[in-house]
């Protein structure tokens, strides 16, 4: 594997971090252990704060946890794809202009990354249905979306979870592309081993 530079795509996780509504605040603090009066840190969060992936169970009953996915499909080729034309949602129009090919992953980038991270916008620029309809048909392994849901917010309209995520492709939701250019590129986004659940936060990078 040949590269020759690293991009954090990740959120920095802080008391500050901006989190979805109703999830929980991310919450550290400093302690002395008593065995060994060395510092550590009890860190209080939920498991779709800051740079995260969803696992099927997570919006389907009894479907694949996160430790239950193959790790093959978090590293490896994928391509970014230029959707900031798109100021609501991003269209089924504009993911197949972009060709998507079957077993590919995809990493959408919008507007959202330029209005950046430092507070919730409630009308960020989420997956349509239809395309998330046609990214399932076309064979992608991961879709990657840069804000904290794939879906509009307050939406009853499920499909941009359910549609991916019934093909046990995961969504990585809360990726920073703000310095990321549209193109190819390898991925590593290792979820962290939590067992039984319904999605975990990661750190993820990509390599050019």
């Amino acid at each position: 594997m040949n590269y020759s530079k690293i991009i954090d795509i990740s959120i920095p996780l802080t008391e500050k971090t901006i989190v979805y509504p109703g999830n929980p605040q991310i919450k550290i603090e400093e302690i002395k252990s008593e065995a060994s009066k060395s510092i550590i840190s009890q860190i209080t969060s939920g498991s779709h704060n800051g740079t995260h992936i969803d696992a099927p169970r997570h919006a389907i009953t009894d479907a694949k946890s996160i430790d239950e996915l193959p790790l093959d499909i978090f590293m490896g080729s994928c391509r970014v794809l230029d959707c900031t034309g798109d100021t609501s949602s991003i269209s089924r129009d504009t993911l197949e202009s972009h060709s998507v090919l079957n077993g590919e992953r995809i990493l959408l980038k919008t507007t959202n990354s330029l209005r950046g991270f430092d507070e919730f916008h409630p009308d960020f620029v989420y997956l349509s249905p239809e395309g998330a309809e046609y990214l399932a048909a076309a064979g992608a392994i991961l879709v990657g979306i840069d804000y904290l849901s794939i879906k509009q917010k307050d939406s009853q309209d499920n499909r941009p979870h359910t549609l991916l995520l019934e093909k046990d492709i995961p969504i990585i939701e809360g990726i920073d592309l703000s310095q990321v250019e549209p193109g190819e590129y390898i991925l590593v986004a290792f979820p962290l081993k939590y067992v039984g659940i319904d999605g975990a936060p990661a750190r993820v990078v990509l390599l050019k």
